[in-house]
């Protein structure tokens, strides 16, 4: 997975609630895992601005209910301290579902802001967003 060039605070547990900001038919999601995240043991993951983790469905499509898909933090409420020395957090946090593990985004627009984090690491999400702040 490539870095990114900022050096963000984890602002998410496991358990946080979220809201999916794409067209995917999701609409609040809970945040179930982190997928190759570190941390020592016995202490429970977090995970921050470009992570790829799994998510559940807890309101959208009545077809969705429940299931689980993975998805990229886009945006988090949490400050993080990029490499120009400027503080940046967004109004609220928000995933971007994924059709597979490979990055292919499940909708075809995002609502509302993208860290350029995401533009570095996670190209095919970035492309789709409606701005890249």
């Amino acid at each position: 997975m490539k870095a990114i060039g900022a050096k963000v605070t984890r602002g998410l547990n496991i358990g946080s609630i979220v809201i999916a900001s794409d067209n995917s038919g999701a609409r609040i999601v809970r945040i179930t895992g982190v997928k190759r995240g570190k941390t020592t043991k016995g202490r429970q993951q977090s995970a921050k601005v470009g992570d790829l983790v799994k998510v559940s469905v807890r309101k959208g499509l009545p077809k969705m209910k429940g299931e689980v898909f993975p998805a990229i933090i886009i945006r988090q409420k949490k400050p993080y301290l990029r490499k120009t020395g400027e503080r940046i957090c967004f109004t609220d946090n928000a995933v971007a579902l994924l059709k597979d593990d490979k990055g292919n985004p499940k909708g075809t627009q995002i609502k509302g802001a993208v860290a350029r984090e995401i533009l570095e690491r996670w190209k095919e999400v970035a492309k789709i967003a409606q701005f890249v702040l």
